[in-house]
């Protein structure tokens, strides 16, 4: 295994209960529990989170109850499971700031935290409109942001510009703005190859496959970036993966990661090895 080589898990970590598909994809119908999940990915001495789950706790408990969300494990706990306690991990990248992806953040306390600096400095913004802007901010908790203000304060957080190779050595960051205006997803080196973490870019297949496989990109629901770029990101994704499903790792995914081994399973909770 080369130095910038990663083992990589997809840990589950909550699932909404009866979640209409055609709320997050435009076209879709039909209606599932919606997964919720992260990344953890270990070469050498690092140890890093693609997003992080959100906890339950305080404001994160009304942010699930708001968005239907019954059923949830501790990310630290499922964490413990795979012998990664807080202080261990290194680094997190978030593929954006909804309450779901990073609202464990402050768990962590030694963890460098990159994110894209269009993304932070924009909710910033957006939280400063006046209320009838409320939608753009649904998903945001704003204890989440003062989190990440914490961390610049000790000198934890990276606002990251655009495309980065190498963030950390084989893993790469792509700007993906759409479901956000700053998100970007994740491109990492395994020993099969490089897979991509797609954070909200993407929730199913039919976002690259189009309807019934008509190769017509499909893009999102809910976002509040341009249909635009939405399609150009999922075409760089499709680009990236080269029409390999197998290289694509979904956080949202409705299949809960099916063609992926189960390294283990928590009180109905998977761990999935992607690497």
């Amino acid at each position: 295994m080369s130095s910038t080589t990663w083992d990589v898990f997809v840990i589950e970590y909550a699932r909404s209960k009866d979640q209409p598909l055609g709320g997050l994809v435009i076209g879709e119908s039909g209606v599932f529990d919606l997964p919720f999940s992260f990344v953890l990915a270990k070469r050498d001495a690092s140890v890093v989170l693609v997003d992080t789950g959100f906890m339950r706790e305080g404001s994160g408990e009304q942010m699930s109850i708001k968005f239907g969300i019954p059923s949830w494990i501790s990310p630290v706990r499922m964490l413990e499971e795979m012998d990664v306690r807080p202080e261990d991990v290194t680094d997190i990248v978030l593929s954006h700031a909804h309450f779901d992806h990073m609202g464990s953040i402050g768990k962590f306390p030694h963890a460098k935290i990159h994110i894209q600096k269009r993304e932070m400095l924009s909710w910033i913004e957006a939280m400063a409109l006046p209320p009838q802007f409320g939608y753009l901010t649904l998903i945001i908790n704003p204890d989440d942001l003062r989190s990440a203000f914490d961390a610049s304060v000790e000198h934890r957080l990276n606002l990251v510009d655009g495309d980065v190779d190498d963030l950390l050595p084989g893993l790469h960051v792509r700007l993906g703005p759409g479901h956000t205006m700053g998100q970007q997803f994740v491109v990492i080196e395994t020993a099969r190859g490089r897979i991509v973490i797609s954070g909200d870019c993407v929730y199913t297949r039919s976002n690259i496959c189009g309807h019934n496989y008509s190769g017509v990109y499909a893009p999102l629901v809910n976002a509040i970036g341009s249909a635009w770029d939405q399609l150009k990101t999922i075409d760089r994704i499709n680009t990236e993966i080269k029409g390999d499903f197998d290289r694509l790792v979904i956080l949202h995914d409705m299949e809960r990661w099916s063609r992926l081994p189960v390294e283990k399973e928590v009180d109905g909770f998977r761990i999935s090895r992607a690497s």
